[in-house]
């Protein structure tokens, strides 16, 4: 994406196609996954194009399968594999005090009560019991994300989550 998409999101791509009529199988970062046909209009962007489309939508089995506007056929959708898909953040549902996207969480300054600084979160794991941050700096650390015991602060101004964690574990 370019210096002026800040106010996107990357909620997954397409994988595959489905049928003759130029419907696509989606690959969504979503929970739960078919939540990403709720958020139409999409960007796709696809060998350095851009274009807003119209989707519709629905869960089949373990797919994610999409319908966008102007695609008609098979050949057509698939030139689309491979693009991603994007939204406008304003297209998200307003969360509650307290509670965040994983994507506002990507890249913060992670420290401990103590100031050592452990790194910056690259990725998010869920892993059923709670979700597991994925921090890198002189290494990899997998920290719980668990809110009031072990994050005890995020501030999204200042680009840090605060936690309750040894430097050595």
């Amino acid at each position: 994406m370019s210096p002026g998409d800040d106010d996107l999101m990357e909620l997954g791509h397409i994988v595959g196609v489905h049928g003759v009529k130029g419907q696509v199988k989606v690959f969504s970062n979503t929970s739960p996954r078919e939540n990403i046909v709720k958020y139409s209009p999409w960007l796709l962007e696809h060998h350095g194009l851009k274009k807003t489309v119209k989707i519709s939508g629905n869960y089949q089995g373990k797919n994610v399968i999409a319908r966008i506007e102007e695609i008609t056929d098979r050949n057509q959708a698939h030139d689309l594999i491979g693009a991603k898909i994007f939204i406008n953040r304003s297209q998200l549902p307003r969360l509650q005090k307290g509670d965040y996207y994983w994507s506002q969480l990507m890249g913060l300054q992670v420290i401990n009560t103590l100031d050592i600084k452990l790194g910056i979160i690259d990725h998010m794991l869920e892993t059923g019991a709670n979700d597991v941050m994925v921090v890198r700096g002189d290494r990899e650390r997998l920290i719980p994300y668990v809110m009031d015991e072990v994050i005890i602060n995020i501030d999204l101004d200042k680009q840090q989550v605060v936690v309750d964690w040894d430097a050595d574990f």
